[in-house]
């Protein structure tokens, strides 16, 4: 895959340009009256751009170059913007004229590190010739259901632990939706306690500065990988005037990453109601959730969800809450909920490191968090901070959700006491090695964490504990490598992601990517070179993708020498 094109909402200057709407040729009235037919009554506001073009998608298969057009013309944007957003993502079809649309129905096998471990190359090499000609099967970067590979999606269906057998079966019985089963409504939630904490917060039994104390003593920090003490940014953004807004980050794109997926399916409304909390207690007034793509029955799961919280609420004047959908790219999460921007102001780029965005987003106070900190949040406060604080190991504070995949016996989400080691994380909680596998390497946080061998099992993982070694924790994404496997394989698949992944806004991460990927392909690699190329990457890209990008090739040659021999 290609570098795809700058997101016009990372390109400030071009955005000076169309304040009349679009120029060039006019849509077509056929395809301006289909797309007025389809959007309804739905606003035409610019930060709905990618919500519209996905209606586009879902109800004809792809982008046609009319409707792209029409939809500019209707929502008075220029025609480039259109498009550059729309090429940006994996999940829109873009059929110019003259071409032929795809196949009505695509199947996507998963090639990220976990499910390339457990045999997605062979997926992808069968399944064309079993499904024929009318489906469509091309490689997807990591889909987050690593627990489950090697994993494959018919249309909307994932289909976990996939088989030429499984896939082939989904698609002849039409199988192509995921409803959302098996987890904790409304109702349940409610029986067992749910939105008591709440109303406790609405009601004045609990009182504000009580709460943020209790956020701040606990010693949680952001779980989506940048580790901001919670509390703190609750009483940073509290502090700021008002109007104040929330973007809350369900993307877990990096590959190895699904806890926020689990726990979404299991249980919605803990995370709703620490979500509440966390809106109360700061003085939010609207709120972004940000989901990603492929999560598709969590998507219907918290449409339903909010449906009915928003039709019996806990109390009367709950914060407006907007569920936004992703489209398929790993450089987006929170600040992607309100791409574009709130009240028609459309500047701030969208690739900025989200560890610097607790104040100012869009011209307003945003809080941003990631979907396991709010999960906590009521347990938290029902439990006391020195519940929380007193759960770690090795010295350290807290419990951490790893997600483990790979070569383990039982991968999955593991609730573990931050600051467990590998070895321990292996033995203890995923029942060992897999059979036939001794322990060999492992990912101690995604893509970018790095890659250490099973002689260094002692650290403990957790924030700030990996950094001298090269290394970090991230989202506590674990992926184990067996004697099978090899680390130089390992760092291949990831740079990789990283070439296709990396948005193309700056030159050191956009073609420093692409050049550490053909030098480590080759049969020797050139160390002082990709030495060189990793120093400007880390200190040249401007986010994290291309700063971290380095950190697997950089570990294989510190640690893994004998690989390159």
């Amino acid at each position: 895959m290609q570098n795809r094109i700058i997101p016009i909402a990372a390109a400030q200057p071009l955005r000076q340009l169309k304040r009349q709407g679009p120029k060039g040729r006019r849509p077509g009235e056929q395809a301006l009256a289909e797309v007025r037919q389809l959007l309804g009554d739905a606003s035409r506001q610019p930060d709905l751009l990618i919500e519209h073009l996905h209606k586009l998608q879902d109800h004809f298969g792809h982008l046609s170059a009319a409707h792209l057009s029409a939809l500019a013309q209707e929502m008075r944007l220029a025609q480039s913007e259109v498009y550059e957003v729309a090429s940006f993502y994996h999940h829109f079809d873009i059929v110019k004229e003259g071409e032929d649309a795809p196949q009505a129905l695509t199947v996507r096998v998963c090639d990220g590190i976990a499910c390339e471990l457990a045999g997605a190359q062979q997926l992808l090499q069968k399944l064309p010739g079993l499904l024929g000609r009318e489906v469509r099967v091309i490689a997807a970067p990591c889909i987050g259901r690593c627990e489950q590979a090697p994993a494959a999606v018919v249309g909307q269906k994932p289909v976990p632990c996939a088989t030429t057998q499984k896939v082939v079966e989904c698609v002849k019985e039409g199988a192509t939706r995921h409803e959302p089963e098996g987890y904790m409504g409304l109702s349940q939630y409610r029986a067992a306690g749910g939105y008591k904490m709440l109303e406790q917060c609405l009601s004045g039994a609990r009182d504000v500065e009580a709460v943020i104390g209790t956020m701040e003593n606990s010693g949680l920090r952001g779980l989506g990988g940048a580790g901001f003490p919670t509390g703190r940014k609750w009483r940073i953004v509290r502090n700021e005037p008002a109007p104040r807004l929330m973007a809350v980050n369900i993307d877990e794109g990096e590959p190895g990453t699904f806890k926020d997926r689990v726990y979404l399916e299991r249980d919605p409304h803990r995370f709703l109601e620490g979500m509440l909390i966390a809106a109360w207690a700061v003085g939010i007034d609207a709120i972004y959730i940000y989901l990603r793509d492929e999560y598709h029955g969590c998507r219907e799961l918290l449409q339903q969800e909010l449906a009915r919280l928003a039709a019996d609420p806990p109390s009367k004047g709950l914060p407006r809450i907007e569920l936004r959908r992703g489209a398929g790219a790993y450089i987006c999460g929170e600040e992607s909920a309100m791409i574009e921007s709130i009240e028609g102001k459309r500047g701030m780029p969208r690739l900025r490191p989200p560890y610097v965005a607790q104040v100012g987003l869009f011209g307003r106070p945003t809080l941003e968090h990631n979907f396991e900190t709010l999960y906590w949040v009521r347990e938290l406060l029902e439990r006391g901070p020195e519940w929380f604080a007193s759960k770690g190991a090795n010295g350290r504070k807290g419990l951490r959700s790893f997600s483990v995949s790979g070569r383990v016996r039982n991968p999955g989400v593991k609730l573990a006491p931050a600051g467990v080691t590998i070895q321990e994380l292996i033995d203890e909680y995923c029942g060992g090695m897999a059979d036939g596998h001794e322990f060999y390497g492992y990912l101690p946080g995604g893509a970018s964490g790095g890659i250490l061998p099973a002689s260094m099992n002692e650290i403990p993982l957790d924030f700030d504990t990996l950094q001298p070694y090269g290394c970090f924790i991230g989202s506590a994404a674990v992926v184990v490598l067996s004697d099978q496997d090899s680390a130089v394989g390992a760092a291949r698949n990831l740079m990789r992601f990283f070439r296709d992944e990396s948005c193309g806004q700056c030159t050191p991460c956009r073609a420093g990517t692409a050049k550490a990927l053909a030098l480590i392909n080759q049969p020797k690699w050139d160390l002082p070179l990709l030495a060189e190329l990793s120093q400007v990457m880390r200190d040249a890209s401007i986010c994290g993708l291309g700063q971290a990008a380095p950190n697997p090739v950089d570990c294989v040659v510190k640690y893994f020498p004998h690989e390159l021999a």
